[in-house]
């Protein structure tokens, strides 16, 4: 299976869709989620991919990103000419409006004044992208990215917004249903941005907005079945939302040709692994292996402190006890991961497309070159959000439904530096803590993520009348709606200082908390 590229072919029976031609933007996946809220189906496909893709099947619109390079620069990402030749309307931002002009004759070239953050975008004529969004002669607040700007149209268009820094901030032509905007229209610091979006796509693009969970299930369905056949699956289930609700679909497609295997790295939580065979055992009546690999994992990370080396480890070990429990099982030809589309999109390297790698992930970036299972990936183009929804049409319960994610390598990347089993021991009480003081607080559901990182940091404390010198644990909350973006949450003092005491009072081995208020970007939501 190709792991450089996120494209698959589109859903079944989806004729609106539309494809998003990534030229290294960091919130591309934002103007994919920006789509899919405006109820079209979207794929995201790397610039040099862009070609193939059109070549088999025809989008409804195209969406041009963003890119850190510069069009004026030699060797940078062009705009191949099959995106123009489609017939399509086409939406270039930022960089790719600067792709486009610079595609069909126009000029770029580097700014004397760079434009980042806020700005005010000057409406200078009505056009149809602006459709129930801007009138001629308003001022909006837009969020600018960018140190090039357009300084010369291409023939047929004209420009239609201005800002301080940017003459041609919003061009269109109309005729050929061809725009570009060098603002960010998918961000939140641009509060009408979405409505631009759902206007080109639905408006322009023709989309009629009716895709659906519902649609999304049947066509899945369908699909693992046609790639399946009468062959056996195994499922990596972690017990997280995203592995569960995989398992659950693709149960619902092939039955009893699905078995689960539940590996327990000894890095999940506090009673996780007994809640998992529960759940799955007990309420779904799946088949399900359980196997207690936790001394094999921790010897193969004992003394490894790179973060990237610990993803790698336990991706690769993951992927070689799935194969060795799957020989015990007749016909087993699949291997089911609850990959994300973010999973598929961060783990891109710079030669498999042109964004830079933030990190790699445990289901994507360890797979052996010779892997003798071949890949079910239902959840595989869908979001976070997406899957609690679908987890929603497939009848998980809410409390399930909602957990907060979990990662695959699980505290192996909450514990910076050395893993060690009195590490591992002393994150899962103060994280168990942590999480129960939440919930406690009627904020577990507020919450995008929570939880506790141990520091490969000790200092000096008073307990009673005797120094200490033991590790500082560090607290995180997070608000977001599909990962991509986040913001801390804002924490009572009272709360802090209640769930610190315990900590403190309660784990041996802590004797400093604090929290994390770094939101992403700059930072990600997990430590490593």
């Amino acid at each position: 299976m190709d792991q450089d590229t996120a494209h698959q072919d589109p859903i079944e029976g989806t004729e609106d869709w539309v494809l998003i031609v990534d030229f290294g933007s960091q919130v591309t996946q934002l103007i994919a989620r920006r789509v899919r809220e405006a109820g079209v189906y979207s794929e995201i496909v790397p610039f040099d991919k862009a070609e193939a893709v059109l070549a088999a099947a025809t989008p409804k619109a195209i969406i041009l990103s963003g890119g850190p390079a510069s069009v004026h620069e030699t060797g940078t990402p062009r705009a191949p000419d099959a995106i123009f030749a489609a017939g399509v309307p086409v939406l270039g931002i930022c960089y790719g409006e600067q792709a486009m002009v610079a595609a069909l004759g126009g000029q770029v070239e580097a700014g004397h004044e760079r434009e980042f953050g806020r700005a005010e975008l000057e409406v200078v004529a009505d056009t149809a992208l602006f459709d129930g969004v801007f009138a001629e002669g308003e001022r909006a607040q837009v969020w600018m990215s960018h140190g090039d700007r357009v300084t010369a149209l291409p023939d047929g268009f004209r420009a239609v917004g201005v800002s301080t820094g940017a003459p041609f901030a919003a061009i269109a032509d109309d005729t050929r249903k061809l725009y570009g905007v060098q603002f960010h229209p998918e961000v939140v610091h641009t509060p009408k941005g979405a409505a631009i979006i759902e206007t080109f796509v639905r408006k322009i693009g023709g989309c009629h907005g009716d895709w659906s969970m519902a649609q999304f299930r049947e066509a899945e369905v369908q699909r693992i079945r046609s790639q399946v056949g009468s062959g056996r699956v195994v499922c990596g289930l972690s017990g997280g939302v995203d592995s569960s609700v995989a398992a659950l679909l693709i149960h619902e497609a092939i039955g009893d040709q699905l078995t689960c295997i539940f590996v327990d790295h000894g890095l999940l939580r506090k009673d996780e692994a007994k809640q998992v065979v529960e759940l799955f055992r007990g309420h779904y009546n799946i088949p399900l292996v359980h196997v207690d690999a936790s001394e094999r994992f921790l010897r193969a990370l004992d003394g490894i402190s790179d973060p990237e080396a610990k993803r790698k480890i336990i991706g690769r070990l993951f992927i070689e006890v799935f194969e060795e429990e799957s020989e015990k099982l007749e016909d087993a030809q699949f291997l089911a991961q609850g990959t994300l589309y973010p999973d598929v999109i961060e783990s891109v390297s710079a030669t498999g497309g042109p964004s830079v790698t933030i990190k790699s992930h445990h289901n994507v970036g360890g797979l052996p070159e010779t892997m003798k299972l071949k890949l079910v990936e239902p959840l595989r183009m869908l979001f976070k959000d997406e899957v609690r929804e679908l987890g929603r049409e497939l009848g998980l319960p809410e409390t399930f439904v909602g957990r907060h994610p979990f990662p695959g390598p699980g505290l192996a990347i909450r514990i910076p530096g050395e893993i060690t089993q009195e590490k591992l021991e002393i994150l899962r009480a103060a994280d168990a803590i942590y999480l129960e003081e939440i919930r406690n607080a009627g904020l577990y559901d507020t919450i995008w993520q929570a939880f506790a990182v141990l520091l490969p940091v000790r200092t000096v404390g008073v307990m009673g009348d005797a120094r200490t010198y033991d590790f500082v644990c560090a607290l995180r909350a997070v608000t977001s709606t599909d990962g991509m973006t986040a913001d801390y949450f804002d924490f009572s003092h009272d709360f802090l200082g209640r769930t610190a005491t315990r900590i403190i009072n309660e784990v041996r081995g802590i004797n400093r908390v604090v929290y994390d208020i770094t939101s992403k970007p700059p930072g990600t939501i997990e430590w490593e």
